[in-house]
């Protein structure tokens, strides 16, 4: 998945799992009635087998002798050996929920982890205490720095956007989300995002590629800065049916937020998403122009969406489903995928203390202490990742 981050509230990390929660499981209902089927399958993966030898539950070990710091990949990042107890909450969170996405990341382990994810896997069922015992004894904690020292970063939010459409256009269904033209590896950069509204050679290339009409271009903006999205799509027959539009190109032109001009021109104080979706109410005349301040365009190829697939998000760049509350999207110059990272923020809009999976990558994420939070799918999603922009300090968890 491919992402630009909006300017981004959670209130406490307890409120965030619980919104979450909730998120997920309206959003089931929906599919069950969507997709009618029987019934939702639990969004944990397939049992596995106890343990045959957890180890007992222990607090954090008194620091010893720590080892060297392990190339993270490249010179962008510091790693800085560290003992747990400089993790905060530590002891605190809810290492189940994170357990999802590590199982994830042991689809497509990378080299340094495939070793580990036998343990992962029957660790699956096993308690919070036997998960934290097992992760002191075989994992070192290292503070992400940047090469000049500095520990503290930058933390946004992503989100799935869900989006209601009809796979022909009218009744209000007139913006169209595209497949990639036939042409787009040919011409680089690609037409713009007004040349593609408005040139009548830019909109033969796209004829017969739409796959399907939204009401809202604002709403398609956000799909396009997301990177994937849900659809709930009228067919010509008149029912319905739930669909994952996924990332599939661009256009080559760069990314330019729309909040940015819009403060450049003076027109809002406040660029988070809610403040621009206030401004875009209030002056439907400018709407347009706001739209094509940004000239990247994003293409989409259609994926089914099966009650499993709705528990999770979309492919994340490592290639395996994001779990929202517990992936993250990080420069992969500083921190490879499918490591397990502690993440530690503070601000107005959220108070966190958790266990993440570098899952994901964006255009805006780039950094050494950097990673964009994926909350989720819908409004409610929406709505945090709109307002989440705050301080972070990350610690990568290497094997010993």
């Amino acid at each position: 998945m491919v992402h630009q981050t909006m300017p981004s509230r959670i209130t406490s990390a307890s409120n965030a799992s619980s919104k979450i929660t909730a998120m997920k499981s309206r959003l089931l209902r929906l599919v069950v009635c969507a997709l009618i089927v029987g019934s939702i399958a639990a969004c944990s993966t397939r049992p596995a087998p106890p343990p045959a030898s957890a180890p007992s539950a222990s607090t954090v070990p008194p620091a010893g002798p720590l080892p060297a710091a392990p190339a993270p990949g490249s010179g962008k990042s510091r790693w800085v050996p560290v003992s747990w107890s400089e993790l905060p909450g530590f002891e605190g969170d809810a290492l189940h929920e994170a357990w999802n996405a590590w199982l994830r990341s042991c689809e497509r382990p990378p080299a340094a982890f495939a070793a580990l994810c036998g343990d992962v896997r029957r660790l699956a069922i096993a308690t919070e205490a036997e998960q934290r015992a097992w992760m002191v004894e075989r994992l070192q904690p290292y503070r992400i720095e940047a090469q000049d020292g500095g520990s503290e970063g930058l933390l946004t939010g992503y989100f799935e956007p869900f989006l209601q459409a009809s796979r022909l256009p009218g009744n209000g269904f007139d913006v169209p989300l595209f497949r990639p033209p036939a042409g787009l590896g040919t011409r680089r950069p690609w037409y713009t995002r007004q040349q593609i509204d408005t040139l009548p050679e830019a909109r033969a290339q796209l004829a017969g590629r739409a796959i399907a009409w939204v009401s809202d271009p604002v709403a398609a903006m956000v799909l396009h800065i997301q990177g994937s999205g849900r659809l709930l799509v009228r067919e010509p027959d008149g029912s319905t049916r739930m669909v994952r539009l996924a990332f599939a190109g661009t256009n080559d032109q760069p990314y330019k937020s729309v909040g940015r001009w819009l403060l450049d021109q003076g027109l809002v104080r406040d660029a988070t998403w809610p403040g621009i979706t206030a401004w875009t109410q209030a002056n439907p005349q400018r709407v347009q122009e706001m739209l094509w301040s940004n000239p990247r365009y994003v293409f989409f190829r259609e994926e089914p969406l099966d009650a499993l697939d709705a528990s999770f998000g979309p492919r994340g760049a490592q290639g395996v489903p994001l779990t929202p509350g517990r992936s993250i999207a990080v420069d992969r110059a500083s921190i490879p995928y499918g490591t397990p990272v502690w993440l530690a923020s503070s601000g107005p809009t959220v108070q966190l203390s958790r266990l993440v999976l570098a899952q994901d990558t964006g255009s805006a994420i780039v950094g050494a202490v950097r990673a964009d939070f994926f909350t989720g799918w819908g409004e409610q999603a929406g709505d945090i990742a709109g307002r989440l922009k705050q301080g972070l300090r990350l610690w990568a968890l290497w094997p010993k």
